[in-house]
């Protein structure tokens, strides 16, 4: 991510604002410290963007999840003393 101090974020807003609206976000820095983050309407919030949960409901694990193929492993990869 881009970042800018305040002098060139005034020079050049109109370049910056029209990135940030094509998804390019930036940062505005006052003496090398960082103070806001400037990104585009409707971009998702912070902690908005969820990923997990995203099929709940489309599908289900089956309870015996965890033992399913537990022959075959056991097979291929146990160690051999049954």
């Amino acid at each position: 991510m881009q970042t800018v101090n305040i002098h060139e974020a005034k020079t050049h807003l109109s370049r910056l604002v029209d990135q940030a609206a094509k998804g390019e976000p930036f940062v505005i820095a006052k003496a090398g410290k960082p103070l806001v983050k400037v990104v585009a309407l409707g971009s998702p919030a912070p902690g908005d963007a969820h990923r997990f949960g995203f099929m709940a409901g489309a599908i289900s694990v089956p309870d015996d999840f965890d033992r399913m193929g537990e022959a075959e492993i056991d097979r291929l990869f146990g160690d051999g003393s049954e």
